[in-house]
């Protein structure tokens, strides 16, 4: 079967990435080994291997040409499912980067896989590795990522805690939150603690923005908010559509007082802190008491 250029898509501007061109693994149809709940997909029976599949010689096709008449940031590999269920994906991978130039190799995956070697030594290879980890229990895995059989989840966290510790590139988490399934303080707990020793890059967390497969509902932005305060030395990033503007007054004292809580993103910035607000907070990076972070691609305001 020939899929042309239904296996790429873009390329689109991303506010953390760049300019981005995709390649979707499965555009037939979706092939995953989780059903979540908050899936922007229909819902769809799990599978723990692909049976359906672009060639990667097809695959290398389309983005050369698009890298010939685009200038890009990255290059995303994604799928209607999971990814890493690609058979060719060590191989295509290899083809990338060799063909990649300027450009940066980005895999996002619900890092189901992540501690078989063959997966575990690709990802190695990759720029930009973002995986998901929404339940660290197995109860709660059950209930929102609705797993394959085949995906063993304990072995999960120790996987991401070595791979973070042998990546030399950028390695960064995503938690997706859905109310009344992972929001509890139990759950939080626990992925605290799985979040601390993994330790990426970044954390991004978020809620549901899009229609759901299933009838759940997001999450508040003040819940975000709270979930952010409460994962003190992560670099924890709120994705939020439309979030609020709450401009107002710091001093001094209060921004180290924030900042020492949880560093704050530039996008946080420009909707917590008014002008003078905004002086201060140069005047103390003028000053080498804040730093500014940048973790993969996303700026942080930290006190050190």
């Amino acid at each position: 079967m020939s899929y042309s250029n239904s296996i790429i898509f873009g390329p689109i501007p991303s506010r953390r990435f760049g300019i981005s061109l995709g390649i979707d693994l499965s555009p037939s149809k979706k092939q995953c080994n989780f059903d979540c709940l908050y899936c922007e997909l229909e819902g769809a029976k799990t599978v723990d291997k692909m049976d359906i599949y672009p060639s990667v010689d097809e695959i290398i096709k389309e983005v050369k040409l698009n890298i010939q008449k685009h200038k890009l940031d990255v290059i995303t590999i994604t799928c209607n499912g999971e990814p890493t269920l690609y058979p060719n994906l060590d191989e295509l991978v290899d083809r990338l980067n060799e063909i990649k130039e300027n450009t940066k190799i980005l895999i996002l995956s619900n890092g189901s896989t992540i501690y078989k070697k063959d997966i575990f030594e690709t990802l190695l290879k990759i720029d930009l590795v973002k995986l998901s980890l929404d339940c660290i229990s197995e109860k709660c895995f059950k209930k929102l990522d609705r797993q394959n059989k085949s995906v063993e989840i304990d072995k999960i966290v120790p996987s991401m805690i070595e791979f973070s510790q042998k990546t030399k590139n950028d390695f960064f988490i995503e938690v997706l939150f859905v109310k009344d399934l992972n929001d509890n303080e139990e759950e939080l707990g626990l992925l605290y603690e799985a979040l601390k020793k993994i330790n990426p890059k970044r954390v991004d967390i978020g809620t549901i923005d899009r229609p759901p497969a299933y009838g759940v509902k997001p999450v508040s932005f003040d819940f975000l908010e709270s979930v952010a305060t409460k994962f003190i030395g992560l670099n924890t990033n709120i994705v939020f559509k439309n979030r609020p503007k709450l401009i107002q007054a710091f001093s001094k004292d209060e921004i180290l007082s924030t900042l020492k809580r949880r560093p704050l993103t530039k996008e946080d910035i420009e909707n917590l802190f008014d002008e003078v607000s905004k002086k201060e907070l140069q005047i103390l990076i003028n000053q080498d008491i804040i730093k500014i972070i940048d973790s993969a691609g996303v700026e942080f305001y930290k006190y050190l």
